[in-house]
């Protein structure tokens, strides 16, 4: 038998597998999702021929900043993690990869991806990409523990994607850029709202407030997620009022709104979990359907 191949077969499958430890603590569904709004958020305000490379370094950027936050926030609550059903099997909960280890992925993932936004898109860029990081790691993480309000700072920075989208080929913040930044700030509420209403006895666990008032499952949380969705409807009106589509697009985007504002009076009706995945995959539906309908009817 070869030897060297028997030595090296071991270090491939342990570096796969580390590797596969990376990809869990970098959360890449939701880096995923990051990297459609800011695509998306670019194509909204740009015009035939795009520019793929630019794309490019800003579906890097974006997803590096996305990885870096999340390892940052699963670094500050790998003692809370293990409390929790959903998020025990986390790397650092588990204790499959040492903490100075992630440290220093999540520094080098973050500086990376800060320099390739300031360098390949705009300093706009790096400043959203940066104030993002921060108050996703360093104020929305430990905000959850002390208040519900925690929820309303970390819609900021899952709000910046589309806003960090566009401006990398405007290269200023206008009042169409903080459309796409207000649509996706106002659908946080009752997308995550339904998630914490699922998982209430899993987050207890954990200590963290993440619906918007104390006692659970009741009816003054059901009727606060409830007018939190209806406002996703006046606000289907402004793409159209600021040109960013036409009938078509204002349409599609008002009926999701619609959509959505009828699994939350379901919730609000019910009080029941049956309900709140209703409006969890209502919101799952909404934000692709709006971002698409902005990309695609651009008046």
């Amino acid at each position: 038998m070869n030897t060297n191949a028997t030595l090296t077969l071991p270090l491939f499958q342990k570096l796969i597998s580390r590797g596969k430890e990376y990809a869990q603590l970098s959360k890449p569904t939701l880096s995923g999702l990051v990297i459609f709004s800011s695509v998306t958020g670019y194509l909204t305000a740009a015009r035939w021929p795009y520019s793929w490379l630019t794309i490019f370094w800003l579906s890097l950027g974006g997803f590096a900043i996305t990885a870096a936050s999340n390892t940052l926030n699963q670094i500050l609550e790998r003692e809370l993690d293990p409390l929790m059903y959903r998020t025990r099997n986390r790397p650092l909960a588990a204790g499959r990869i040492p903490v100075q280890e992630a440290w220093i992925f999540a520094i080098i993932v973050g500086i990376g991806g800060l320099a390739i936004l300031g360098i390949t898109q705009n300093f706009q860029a790096f400043l959203l990409g940066l104030v993002a990081l921060l108050l996703y790691a360093f104020v929305y993480t430990p905000l959850k523990r002390i208040s519900s309000f925690g929820v309303v700072i970390g819609a900021i920075p899952g709000a910046v994607p589309p806003l960090l989208g566009y401006i990398a080929f405007t290269d200023h913040i206008g009042p169409q850029a903080w459309i796409l930044f207000a649509l996706q700030f106002a659908w946080q509420f009752p997308h995550f709202w339904a998630i914490a209403w699922i998982l209430h006895e899993d987050y207890c666990r954990a200590g963290f407030k993440m619906l918007p008032y104390a006692g659970g499952k009741n009816s003054r949380n059901a009727s606060t997620i409830l007018i939190y969705t209806l406002i996703l409807i006046p606000l289907s009106l402004l793409p159209y009022q600021y040109h960013l589509v036409g009938i078509p697009g204002f349409i599609l985007i008002s009926l999701s709104g619609i959509m959505m504002s009828i699994c939350a009076f379901y919730l609000f009706r019910e009080e029941s979990d049956k309900a709140a995945k209703r409006l969890m995959f209502a919101s799952f539906i909404y934000l692709p359907v709006v971002q698409l309908a902005l990309v695609f009817d651009k008046f």
